[in-house]
């Protein structure tokens, strides 16, 4: 009886270690992810947010888009929710027939692949003009910004 007691107190103190030793700092802390939040009206606006929160960066996207072109909700339309965002490009796309848009491509895990998928997107016969205006990277820096817009990030 004796021993079986003396088993059970030491399967306890055993479980319970770790439990004790979370509580001395030691503990794990998740990688907060952030996502990256597009909203465009055509040739009107763009509204570009990043944080954690897929509703929260959209609405802030829309918000800049409404904002930026003094139009309303129905206009600046979340085009992209992209989540973690990673390395993330606005490419700027202009149709021979003069009509221009921002295109976005996300989510690679390194600036080598993305600059292949930005080449990629660009090689389309209709386009008179196609090149990146920004980058980011995973942690939300922009590492090549050819034009000044804004983004917001979030907490």
């Amino acid at each position: 009886m004796l021993r079986l007691l003396a088993t059970a107190l030491t399967a306890l103190v055993m479980l319970a270690a770790p439990v004790l030793a979370q509580d001395a700092g030691d503990e794990f802390v998740m990688p907060v992810f952030r996502g990256i939040a597009i909203a465009q009206a055509a040739e009107a606006g763009l509204g570009i947010c990043i944080g954690p929160d897929a509703a929260a960066t959209m609405s802030c996207a829309q918000d800049i888009c409404m904002q930026e072109s003094g139009l309303d909700l129905a206009e600046c339309s979340a085009q992209l929710w992209c989540y973690p965002h990673a390395w993330t490009a606005d490419i700027f796309m202009q149709h021979q027939e003069g009509i221009h848009w921002h295109d976005f491509v996300c989510g690679e895990n390194s600036r080598e692949s993305l600059e292949r998928l930005i080449a990629a997107s660009c090689a389309e016969d209709y386009l008179i003009e196609c090149s990146p205006v920004r980058i980011w990277d995973p942690d939300g820096n922009e590492v090549l910004g050819i034009v000044e817009a804004p983004i917001t990030i979030l907490e």
